[in-house]
């Protein structure tokens, strides 16, 4: 399986994309910076990102939790 499941700007030229993808017989969550090609409006991916087994998916998610949890005591969102 190679889907996106979400897609937001990181700045002019890159986004950031998630999704779910299989790579020599693991699945995996990906999320990763995509940039803008030169003389093109083509998106493609680099090296910048990180992917994750979906057994993991479940620790990200409670990480993930817990910034937005800091983030909110802080008040910076």
């Amino acid at each position: 399986m190679d889907k996106t499941i979400a897609t937001f700007k990181k700045n002019k030229f890159q986004e950031i994309r998630i999704g779910i993808r299989e790579f020599k017989g693991n699945d995996l969550v990906d999320i990763r910076t995509w940039t803008m090609t030169q003389g093109s409006n083509e998106m493609v991916p680099t090296a910048k990102g990180v992917s994750i087994n979906v057994s993991l998916f479940a620790e990200l998610k409670k990480s993930l939790t817990e910034v937005e949890n800091a983030l909110k005591e802080n008040r910076m969102i």
